[in-house]
């Protein structure tokens, strides 16, 4: 009987924990119009703020010691940049991948890959994610036979697993790295660690809220993965994080004197802000938000970014556009001889 007593007090926090948290989805559901209003406030101020600092860094910049920084980026470390980036979009496949088999609809591995890496390359270069990736899934998943439901589900979903990486990756950097990070953003250690367990706790959350039994777990009308497949989610997103971070953390100049966990925990926290800023790309957010943190030179810095930029999303970008226009120009060319096959067909006849 008291084995029976202790076993209970977890269960029954984990319940009251996804409790709150679906109490805490329904009211931000029934109060999307102030969300909105304070979401362009909050994006106004983000983006007014990061440009006072980077036009302050820029006014200070060396244009020698930028230019010495391009010149003295190494081709091993182009190449590796660039190695990281395509591991990074490579996990961002899987994001689509899982989506679509918890909604059951089956594309082949192509197509999924196709769409995926088109969508996050062009949204990473203009911004506003939710429309701009939707958009192009559904000029190429409608053809294949998804609706357009089925494609803003597949969206929030894969917009889930980036944001359970991208937290992750946060929570584990500011608790195992508070000392360093304390040292940048002047917090005391206590702080960043108290920050990074709230993340972590704020996850743990999550993973309690999809795991109830005999509930199905929605947000925004859609059903989300269960446990299971919301830890696959979670290990797709962090590789996708630290390969995005690794592509920049290499260019960076040497003698920086950040360990990579702590540098992961920093990007992670720049693109969150840029994000939120709704700037194309994070533009202007991102540089703003790096050049502070990053203890180097603010011109080898910005070479390093401008290096990230054109590789990690100018050349995908380039890339995608012309993997579209392939894509459309087969489809099209596939449709006039179908229809060119039925009227010789009907001729015939």
């Amino acid at each position: 009987m008291t084995k029976t007593l202790e076993k209970r007090p977890p269960a029954a926090a984990d319940k009251i924990a996804a409790r709150r948290i679906e109490r805490l989805v329904q009211a931000l559901e029934g109060r999307r119009a102030l969300l909105h209003r304070l979401g362009v406030a909050a994006s106004l101020l983000i983006v007014a703020v990061s440009l006072f600092f980077f036009v302050r860094v820029l006014v200070a910049i060396d244009l020698r010691q930028f230019k010495a920084a391009i010149a003295g980026t190494g081709g091993d470390q182009i190449a590796t940049a660039f190695f990281l980036s395509a591991l990074s979009y490579l996990a961002l496949t899987g994001y689509d991948a899982i989506a679509l088999r918890h909604l059951r609809a089956k594309t082949p591995y192509r197509l999924t890959a196709l769409a995926s890496f088109a969508s996050y390359a062009i949204s990473f270069t203009l911004g506003f994610p939710l429309i701009t990736a939707g958009a192009v899934r559904y000029w190429i998943y409608g053809p294949a036979g998804l609706s357009a439901g089925k494609v803003a589900s597949l969206t929030l979903i894969a917009g889930v697993t980036f944001w359970l990486g991208m937290g992750l990756v946060v929570g584990v950097g500011l608790v195992s790295q508070a000392p360093a990070i304390s040292e940048i953003n002047h917090f005391h250690s206590a702080v960043n660690q108290v920050f990074g367990l709230g993340v972590l706790a704020l996850l743990a959350a999550y993973l309690a809220f999809v795991s109830q039994r005999g509930v199905k777990p929605i947000l925004f009308h859609v059903r989300l993965p269960g446990p299971f497949v919301t830890l696959g989610q979670m290990a797709l997103g962090v590789i996708d994080v630290c390969s995005a971070a690794g592509a920049l953390y290499v260019l960076l100049p040497k003698g920086h004197g950040l360990a990579f966990m702590t540098f992961g925990a920093l990007y992670s926290f720049a693109c969150m802000l840029g994000i939120a800023s709704h700037a194309p790309g994070g533009l202007g957010v991102f540089e703003a938000t790096m050049l502070k943190t990053v203890p180097a030179e603010s011109g080898s810095v910005l070479a390093s970014l401008l290096l990230f930029r054109a590789i990690y999303y100018l050349t995908p970008f380039v890339f995608a556009m012309a993997l579209l226009g392939a894509h459309e120009a087969v489809r099209r060319w596939r449709s006039l001889r179908e229809a060119i096959e039925a009227s010789s067909d009907l001729g015939e006849e």
